[in-house]
């Protein structure tokens, strides 16, 4: 899909891929093209819509900085930065082989883990609110066939939708 439409004004250019974007929304990227720490441009897929402090549906290239808020405040989504015992200089020149094991370890979409990978200790963790969950909303349960291995091997994978990992 071409871009659609470009906000000139802001520090970074903003793109946006669709013609569907409502005030608030457009309201939000404007202001966040203001930021200091952006790098590139900011780039609006066609799912855009205005978000709790962030604009849902928009990739926010930073330079320098990291705004763990702008991933997942629609729908509780989250995003957990990593530090790695690595430094920059022990990986390779070109990142393919890293980029294709991380794509051949995590499933994606509605694919899950063959066996179960969570620790006992983050499942029992997590059962607690799923079973009051479950229990309020009975017809959860009814959409899978095996509803708690399906959680359970879920966890840790990338899912659908504008989820993504960044490098």
């Amino acid at each position: 899909m071409p871009i659609q439409t470009i906000i000139t004004k802001g520090k970074v250019p903003v793109k946006i891929y669709t013609n569907d974007i409502e005030p608030a929304a457009y309201q939000q990227l404007y202001k966040l093209s203001q930021l200091p720490f952006l790098h590139s441009h900011i780039a609006v897929m066609p799912d855009v819509h205005c978000g709790k402090g962030a604009t849902v549906g928009s990739v926010v290239p930073t330079a320098g900085a990291i705004i763990p808020a702008a991933v997942g405040v629609d729908i509780g989504c989250g995003m957990n930065a990593l530090r790695l015992s690595i430094k920059a200089h022990d990986l390779p020149d070109n990142l393919r082989s890293l980029r294709l094991f991380i794509e051949a370890a995590i499933p994606v979409g509605f694919n899950m883990h063959k066996q179960d990978r969570a620790k006992q200790s983050t499942v029992t963790a997590l059962a607690v609110g799923l079973h009051s969950i479950l229990g309020k909303h009975r017809k959860l349960n009814a959409m899978q066939k095996k509803p708690y291995q399906t959680w359970v091997r879920q966890l840790g994978t990338l899912g659908g939708g504008n989820h993504f990992i960044l490098l």
